[in-house]
């Protein structure tokens, strides 16, 4: 039986071209730091934000965890949404990692809200109280549904946080989603983080890869913590070649994994309006709230799963489902059918 697979974006594979830049790639030793292929993408992207320099990367989780580790010193703060990866799928990385202690706030609809941010945090406490130092912001947001964060809003967190000499972290491992969606630059979205992780291995197709991006003395110090994470890679241009090929070939492409999952949602949401909302299906990303049903997202993702669908279960009642790009409009025509027959017997 041929599997429909919406679990995430990280299951796309290689395309032709992608293959060909990679067995072509000019590479050297990354942590000598003499990979050509290498150099010059991180040169490349690091522009594309306005930033001084870049790091490449395996993950987003440790490309996030040098950020975050740039920005705070063991025993001070990061302030989070409530729901961001940083928190809740890092596995308590800036606490084992770095030390840094953790609190969040509540965003509705997992949008950010400034004063609500600044309102929680603490800085310059003093001896006897936790200093707040950084604020993460995730863009777009994967527990959220896949919401764009307002750039408005993300400004005025810039501007209220700055007299206060609190730092920003933009955790982006979809901002290429969200700068699809949106139309805005990447320079605008980099100039209000000290620090900015993307990722090429999610829509943009490549097997493995990430950056952080900063100024250039944070990232020459993130160089050094990346090895001590045991982070540092060889010859890795090969797969540097491969997020280049993404960023230039794969990026237009994402519109279609945006309209693809908005014919989803509004499918699952003709059965039943509980089931997603459809306000926050902006960009490739369809959550399902199974409340109003009579299964647990772990037994609907097996049902799925018997006809043909992969679906992720991340919470007692939280099903998630993610287009991309190797998935025909046959593929997602079959997973509308399956999906919405199946939440029909359970409704």
């Amino acid at each position: 039986m041929k599997m429909i697979d919406l679990r995430s974006d990280t299951v796309t594979r290689p395309t032709p071209g992608m293959l060909e830049a990679i067995s072509s790639a000019k590479v050297g030793d990354d942590v000598y730091g003499d990979d050509p292929t290498v150099i010059a993408f991180e040169a490349k992207v690091a522009s594309l934000f306005g930033k001084e320099a870049g790091l490449f990367t395996a993950t987003g989780s440790i490309a996030n965890q040098l950020g975050i580790r740039s920005l705070i010193k063991p025993g001070e703060e990061l302030l989070a949404d409530e729901r961001a990866h940083v928190v809740r799928a890092e596995l308590g990385a800036a606490a084992v990692l770095s030390g840094v202690t953790t609190r969040t706030f509540h965003s509705p609809k997992s949008r950010i809200d400034a004063h609500s941010a600044i309102a929680l945090a603490h800085p310059n406490a003093g001896p006897y109280l936790v200093s707040t130092v950084a604020i993460a912001v995730e863009n777009t947001h994967n527990f959220g549904g896949g919401v764009v964060q307002d750039i408005e809003a993300i400004e005025k967190l810039h501007q209220l946080a700055t007299p206060l000499g609190i730092k920003l972290h933009l955790d982006g491992a979809r901002i290429w989603n969200a700068h699809v969606a949106t139309k805005v630059p990447f320079e605008r979205y980099g100039a209000c983080f000290e620090t900015v992780s993307v990722c090429f291995s999610k829509g943009l197709g490549a097997p493995i890869g990430s950056m952080l991006l900063s100024t250039r003395e944070r990232i020459e110090d993130a160089r050094i913590w990346r090895k001590r994470f045991g982070g540092g890679m060889r010859q890795v241009g090969l797969l540097a070649a491969a997020a280049d090929y993404g960023l230039t070939h794969h990026l237009g492409r994402l519109a279609k994994d945006h309209s693809n999952a908005k014919r989803i949602a509004e499918a699952i949401s003709s059965i039943d309006s509980r089931l997603v909302d459809l306000d926050t299906v902006e960009t490739n990303i369809v959550g399902i709230d199974l409340k109003s049903t009579r299964t647990n997202a772990t037994d609907f993702a097996k049902k799925l799963n018997e006809s043909g669908v992969l679906s992720g279960a991340l919470g007692s009642h939280y099903l998630r489902l993610v287009t991309h790009g190797d998935l025909a409009a046959t593929d997602i025509d079959e997973a509308i059918g399956v999906i919405t027959h199946s939440l029909q017997s359970v409704l």
